[in-house]
C-alpha cells in the first residue's frame, strides 16, 4: 500500500502519539510531522519536542495556544456553565476543537493533506477532533494509527513496542495511567482505575490535595465577574491565564476539585473517569451563582437547559457547528448583567458558596425578609393564589 507523503500529528509526547510516529513513518507515511499544543499543561514540551525529533518526526513544533484556549474556549464554555452530566467540566472535550484547528493551520502552513491523532476506537476524542477537521478542512485526510494498530491497542503491549524501539515513555506496566492534562483541568485513566469498585489511589492525582492532607483551616476566595467573565481575585486583577493557574493552585491545596465518576461516553459505553478540576470547577460554582442573583427566573430556568445542552455539544465534538454557534448568541445576551462578586469558602474538598453581590443584583431586602422592614403586600397572597390555582380547582371540581 503506498504512503501519504507528509502527515501532521497531533502529539503531546505520551506513549500512544510517541509510539505513532514509528508506526506511521514504517505504514502509512513518508514524513511526519509532530505539533503539540502548549494550553498551560506545565510539561516539559521541549523535551516531548526534541523526543519526536529523536523517534522520526521531520519537524516537531510547539504552539502556545494559552490564551485562545482561555479566551475563545474555556470562557464561551464559562458563561453556560458547561458540565457534562452535570459534573465533569469538560477540560479534554475543550480542548480537541482548539488542538485540531492548530493542525489545520500547520497542514496548510507545510502542504500536507493528512492529519493524524492518537486516539482510540473506543474514545470520544476520535470523534471531537474529525468533526472539527470535518468543518475546518474538508479535504484533510485522516489516520488514526490505535484504530488499526491491533495488537497495540493492548496498553501493555503498546509499552513492549515502546521499548523495542527504545521510545522514553513515561507511562509503565506499574503505572500505567492514561493522562491529559491543560489549564481547565486534568484526566486520568486506565490501569487500577478500570475497576469501579477501587477507589483511586493517591498516585492517580497530581494537582489536588486529599482530604486527609488538605488544611485544617479554611480559605476564603473572591471572584469578581464582568459581563460573565472571571477579571480579579481577592481584588486583585488578573488576566484569564493567571487567575486559572492561581485558582488551580488555591483550590488544589485545599483538595477542591477531584471527580470519580461513571460517564457515558459518546460511543455508546460506559467509562469509569477520574478528574481534578479545581480552578474549573470553582469558577463554575461561582459564575453559576452570580447567575442566579442576577438573572430572572424564567431565563435561569430555560438557560439551564440550555447549558446542558451546550454541554452535550462539546462533549460530543461539535464545536464547530451552527448549533453551539447559535447557542452562544443567546448566552452572550445572558452575561451582559453578569457583572459582580462571589465569595467562596474552601475547606477539605468543599467549595461553598458564603457570599455574593452585583449592581444588576434581582435581590430585594426589603420583599424578602420577615422582619419590621417587610414591604411585601401580604394582602396580595390569596388573590394571587385563586388565580394561579384556578386550573387545578376547577379540574378536581370537574373530576
Amino acid at each position: 500500500m503506498s504512503k501519504v507523503k507528509k502527515v501532521v500529528l497531533a502529539y503531546s509526547g505520551g506513549l500512544d502519539t510517541s509510539i505513532a510516529i514509528r508506526w506511521l513513518l514504517e505504514n502509512k507515511a513518508e514524513e511526519v510531522i509532530a505539533v503539540a499544543v502548549d494550553m498551560g499543561q506545565k510539561e516539559d514540551l521541549e523535551a516531548a519536542r526534541q523526543k519526536a525529533l529523536k523517534v522520526g518526526a521531520s519537524h516537531a513544533y510547539i504552539i502556545d495556544a494559552r490564551k485562545e484556549f482561555v479566551e475563545d474556549f474555556v470562557w464561551p464554555l464559562l458563561k453556560a456553565n458547561a458540565h457534562y452530566e452535570f459534573e465533569y467540566p469538560l477540560a479534554t472535550a475543550i480542548a480537541r476543537p482548539l488542538i485540531a484547528k492548530v493542525l489545520n493551520d500547520i497542514a496548510e502552513k507545510t502542504g500536507a493533506d493528512t492529519v493524524a491523532h492518537g486516539c482510540t476506537a473506543k474514545g470520544n476524542d476520535q470523534v471531537r477532533f474529525e468533526l472539527a477537521w470535518y468543518a475546518l478542512n474538508p479535504k484533510l485526510n485522516v489516520i488514526a494509527p490505535a484504530r488499526e494498530w491491533g495488537e497495540l491497542c493492548d496498553r501493555n503491549k503498546a509499552i513492549d513496542y515502546a521499548q523495542k524501539h527504545n521510545i522514553p515513555v513515561s507511562s509503565t506496566k506499574k503505572s500505567p495511567y492514561s493522562i491529559d492534562l491543560n489549564l481547565w483541568g486534568r484526566s486520568v485513566e486506565c490501569g487500577i482505575l478500570e475497576d469501579p469498585m477501587i477507589e483511586p489511589p493517591e498516585d492517580a492525582y497530581a494537582l489536588t490535595n486529599s482530604i486527609e492532607k488538605a488544611p485544617d483551616q479554611p480559605a476564603y476566595i473572591e471572584i469578581g465577574f464582568e459581563k460573565g467573565i472571571p477579571i480579579s481575585l481577592n481584588g486583585q486583577k488578573m488576566d484569564g491565564l493567571e487567575l486559572i493557574e492561581e485558582l488551580n493552585s488555591i483550590a488544589g491545596l485545599h483538595g477542591v476539585g477531584r471527580l470519580d465518576q461513571m460517564e457515558n461516553r459518546l460511543v455508546g459505553i460506559k467509562s469509569r473517569e477520574v478528574y481534578e478540576a479545581p480552578a474549573a470547577l470553582t469558577l463554575l460554582k461561582a459564575h453559576r451563582e452570580l447567575e442566579f442573583l442576577v438573572n430572572s427566573k424564567d431565563l435561569m430556568h430555560f438557560k439551564q437547559s440550555i447549558d446542558q445542552k451546550y454541554a452535550e455539544l462539546i462533549y460530543n465534538g461539535l464545536w464547530f457547528s451552527q448549533f453551539r454557534m447559535s447557542l452562544d448568541a443567546f448566552i452572550e445576551k445572558t452575561q451582559e448583567r453578569m457583572t459582580g462578586l462571589i465569595k467562596l469558602k474552601l475547606f477539605k474538598g468543599n467549595c461553598i458558596v458564603v457570599g455574593r453581590q452585583s449592581p444588576y443584583s434581582l435581590y430585594n431586602h426589603g420583599l424578602a425578609t420577615y422582619d419590621a422592614d417587610d414591604q411585601f403586600d401580604h394582602t396580595a397572597a390569596p388573590g394571587f393564589i385563586k388565580i394561579f390555582g384556578l386550573g387545578v380547582k376547577t379540574f378536581f371540581e370537574n373530576k
